[in-house]
């Protein structure tokens, strides 16, 4: 098992793939950790969406929008106040 700073391991994060949160107030699901940030990724659910490029930067379609959240901060010291301010929803 991959343990993290702050005694954090992936996977007490994967256990909240699935989980929906509330950000910014928007709905969004956890959809992917990075590991190598490490970082949750959340993707709307409230269909804002964005518009995807194809591989040449054309307009190609609409796609839930997502965004990665540091679990730490840049200076790795502390957790990352944003991420402390997720509300999970049950």
């Amino acid at each position: 098992m991959t343990t993290l700073d702050h005694h954090i391991n992936v996977q007490q994060l994967r256990d909240l793939i699935g989980a929906r949160v509330r950000h910014q107030g928007s709905h969004w699901e956890i959809i992917e950790i990075l590991e190598d940030g490490p970082a949750l990724v959340l993707q709307d659910v409230d269909m804002h969406t964005v518009i995807q490029a194809d591989q040449h930067g054309e307009a190609h379609r609409r796609v839930p929008s997502t965004i990665a959240i540091p679990i730490f901060t840049r200076e790795r010291t502390e957790l990352n106040p944003v991420l402390l301010n997720l509300d999970l929803i049950t």
